[in-house]
């Protein structure tokens, strides 16, 4: 059987919008169902609470819905239990989460508060368990973390778990990290240090381990309608046509033959990770649940992952589709009435435009920039900021109330995530200019810094990722090996660039733990069959705890970067003009040094940074055109600026400048 139809396979729903009239009668009817099911298990101050979420929330939440599965008979029947769903997480989330809740009603947009800057790690890689992190919650505070970041720790593939994202059972942890108890005990002792708990909710698959899979495996069909199964290779082969293979060294192709029912299963992304069927309104029902018992644990931000992949159409590429994002809101406006302490933050590692599309307060607030990422690597491998420019410009600016999660690296691999148009722009051309930095960084180029390695390398294309420590793709590896002290300084120097841009360009800066102390490639990794084949193992070492006393020599490289990140965080805290508001990128007049006003209320800075390991030079006509007056104080630096003359800014220099305080 297929769970898809046999046919072209076009959007099935031809509802039109509700009207208000029907979306009133609807919304009574539906609470009118809940007050009979429930209502005798609220108190009356929570019903009148949920009413009002309700009545905020049901427009998006009901539109969304019957656009999905309006024109099934059975729509309204999934819709009750959609809600059922909801008004249950109601009764049992804690006290304590609902005591948050009102917190956070009564500031919106909390998460755009300028104390918000996150930290993330694999549970195992830097404590060993969740009780274990408890204990680093004071190195999280002397970083300033106040958003932790914790890679999946759900129980997960048995022999095939990619980090974590093939999962298992949504509501067990991995028995190495610890138990679903050590999780909510670890959330408070969070919460009450003010760090919000980020968690995956892996939402486009599971793992074939799951108890759906195995039940459709033992051949239930309400099961395998959770999935995507094709009786033949008629329909997967069509789709194929269209499709973009996202892990061809690994898992050519998007379907996976299962022999013990003689048909093909959609696998995305690995042949242990079957998609899920989002045309089954009971799938996205159950993954509500398991959602809202994730927020019910004290996780604060929902990272989606994958959020581009969950809607599949027949003669496209299956990103980026419409209902993936009218899935969101469904989901979206959903969390909202059970936990409105709980935002979304999407993972969308695709075209620059359509990352955009996914951050507006229907959907997620909060967004990965892999843009950025990906032109801060290029700019330093080019040692210029042309194609950076010109993409700031056009796609850095977000809708009001939604924020950037800037990061230099992740846990996942670096891709080249630039626009041909912006490639073009700058002078390159597209395809030579990607080999160009896949190359530069995995140090094929000569007088190439960096000590990368390449990830799902295409050898008939030359197509590439690359994965390494932002540390080792700095340069620092090498310089150390070396004793090379120019080369540790630039090196030391490219680190804190990177990070400055991150801390003060606007949104929440996102470190991975152990960059702020410059941790190396690990390639022990190699001496691991199940990983020894994922080159990404290369950049997630093990957390030195052993080696943190050279951070109290402030004369060694990981101390010298230690600081100037505290410092970087320290700036941001207290500057005023760091808070939301305005980025606004400037000419410089020199194609190596970057420029851009932050600037809050009557707060203003220009922030100047040298993408080079030479000199280089701002005139002083372009400063005093910048808003600079005679004399200014780089806060990173101390040193005094005269806007009257030449400014010459030292190998990867940052600086930050007031321009409200000059003299």
């Amino acid at each position: 059987m297929s769970s898809l139809p046999e046919a072209s396979l076009p959007h099935r729903s031809t509802s039109a919008p509700l009207s208000d009239g029907e979306l009133r009668k609807l919304k009574l009817r539906l609470i009118d169902r809940m007050q009979r099911r429930f209502g005798g298990d609220f108190p009356d101050g929570d019903w009148d609470l949920l009413e009002r979420r309700l009545q905020e929330q049901h427009q998006l939440l009901f539109q969304s819905f019957y656009q999905l599965y309006g024109d099934r008979f059975d729509s309204f029947y999934h819709l009750e239990e959609l809600m059922a769903v909801v008004f249950r997480s109601v009764l049992e989330r804690p006290a304590e989460l609902k005591a948050f809740d009102a917190l956070r009603e009564s500031d919106k947009d909390w998460y755009l508060a300028p104390r918000l800057m996150g930290a993330m790690c694999y549970v195992d890689l830097f404590a060993g368990t969740l009780r274990n992190l408890e204990a680093k919650i004071p190195y999280l505070i002397e970083l300033g973390i106040t958003y932790l970041h914790l890679m999946p720790i759900y129980k997960v593939h048995s022999t095939d778990c990619d980090g974590g994202y093939a999962v298992s059972d949504y509501r067990t942890i991995n028995p190495r990290f610890g138990t679903m108890e050590d999780l909510e005990h670890l959330a408070t002792q969070l919460r009450r240090h003010g760090i919000s708990l980020v968690l995956d909710f892996v939402f486009n698959h599971t793992s074939d381990e799951h108890q759906w899979a195995q039940r459709a495996l033992n051949g239930e069909r309400d099961y395998q309608d959770y999935y995507l199964f094709f009786k033949d290779r008629v329909l997967p082969d069509q789709y194929e046509r269209t499709l973009v293979e996202v892990f061809p060294e690994e898992h050519p192709g998007a379907f996976t033959y299962q022999t013990a029912l003689g048909q093909w299963v959609w696998t995305t992304f690995y042949t242990s990770q079957w998609d899920l069927n989002y045309r089954n309104p009971e799938v996205l029902v159950r993954m509500l649940d398991e959602l809202l018992f994730l927020a019910n644990r004290g996780v604060e931000i929902v990272r989606l992952d994958a959020i581009a992949f969950i809607w599949k159409e027949l003669g496209t590429n299956c990103q980026n589709l419409p209902q993936a994002h009218t899935i969101v809101s469904v989901l979206n406006a959903a969390t909202q009435i059970a936990a409105p302490a709980v935002v979304f933050k999407s993972e969308a590692i695709v075209h620059p435009d359509e990352v955009r599309t996914y951050i507006h307060r229907a959907e997620c607030v909060l967004s990965y920039n892999p843009e950025l990422m990906a032109l801060l690597w290029e700019s330093l491998a080019t040692r210029n900021i042309r194609t950076l420019l010109a993409s700031v410009r056009k796609r850095f600016p977000l809708p009001d109330g939604c924020v950037w999660v800037n990061y230099i690296r992740s846990h996942d691999d670096i891709g080249w995530s630039i626009t041909d148009e912006e490639i073009r722009e700058a002078g390159y051309d597209p395809v030579a200019h990607r080999r160009f930095l896949t190359q530069f960084y995995t140090g094929r180029v000569e007088g190439s810094f960096a000590e990368g390695v390449p990830f799902q390398e295409n050898s008939s294309t030359g197509d590439a990722r690359v994965s390494g420590t932002c540390a080792s793709l700095a340069g620092l590896g090498k310089a150390i090996r070396n004793q090379d002290p120019v080369e540790i300084d630039l090196a030391i120097g490219r680190v804190l660039l990177l990070y400055g841009v991150v801390m003060t360009i606007g949104g929440i800066p996102l470190i991975y733990l152990g960059d702020e102390i410059g941790s190396l490639n690990d390639e022990r990794y190699l001496d691991d069959p199940l990983r020894k084949a994922d080159s990404r193992w290369i950049h997630r070492p093990q957390f030195p705890w052993e080696q943190m006393q050279e951070v109290a020599d402030h004369d060694t490289p990981a101390a010298r970067i230690h600081d100037g990140i505290l410092k970087l965080g320290i700036i941001r805290r207290q500057n005023l003009a760091l808070r939301p508001g305005k980025t606004e990128f400037v000419g410089t007049g020199n194609d190596h040094v970057l420029g851009y006003f932050r600037t809050h209320a009557q707060a203003s800075v220009l922030i100047l940074a040298n993408f080079t390991e030479q000199v280089e030079a701002v005139e002083g006509r372009i400063l005093r055109g910048l808003g600079l007056r005679r004399t200014v104080i780089d806060q990173v630096s101390g040193m005094t600026i005269s806007s009257g003359t030449t400014l010459e800014l030292q190998p990867y220099q940052f600086m930050i400048l007031d321009r409200q305080g000059s003299r």
